[in-house]
């Protein structure tokens, strides 16, 4: 069953790369493989002026079930005069037990210097249809088109 959880309502600014969430999504979900991804979170992008910088937390699955590795993925994109370039990181952060997990999400928020909004947190359970539909939430109708 998936489960989302959206955070407060926060004045939204429009995105300079629209889609590039998504992107980063994707990348996720083909190099960690959905099956693995347990939940997430989505923390809101940050912007300012035609540069966006995002970050996505997963709790990704092991041959431990009592524990989780956390990967997460982050991105830079901006609009220039040729169009949007994309810069994606993935990192290994650690592992955790998955009861620990948002609570740590929630001091990522606390102790960052950067004014970071509450994330989104949606669980997986690795199914692979709830991801690819989060995943068209965070397109564009380009993306859609893309070949």
């Amino acid at each position: 069953m998936t489960k989302i959880e959206s955070s407060p309502n926060r004045e939204k600014t429009e995105s300079p790369t629209p889609g590039a969430l998504g992107r980063l999504l994707e990348l996720m979900g083909r190099r960690i493989g959905t099956q693995r991804l347990d939940r997430l979170w989505i923390f809101p992008p940050l912007v300012r002026g035609r540069k966006e910088w995002g970050l996505v937390a997963a709790s990704c699955s092991t041959d431990d079930p009592e524990l989780r590795e956390v990967i997460t993925g982050s991105f830079v994109a901006e609009l220039t005069g040729q169009g949007i370039t994309f810069q994606p990181e993935l990192a290994t952060e650690g592992s955790a037990p998955p009861d620990r997990l948002p609570r740590i999400m929630d001091g990522v928020v606390r102790r960052s210097e950067l004014p970071l909004d509450a994330a989104r947190e949606v669980e997986l359970g690795g199914d692979g249809e709830a991801f690819q539909a989060l995943i068209q939430e965070y397109q564009t109708d380009e993306d859609s088109e893309a070949p």
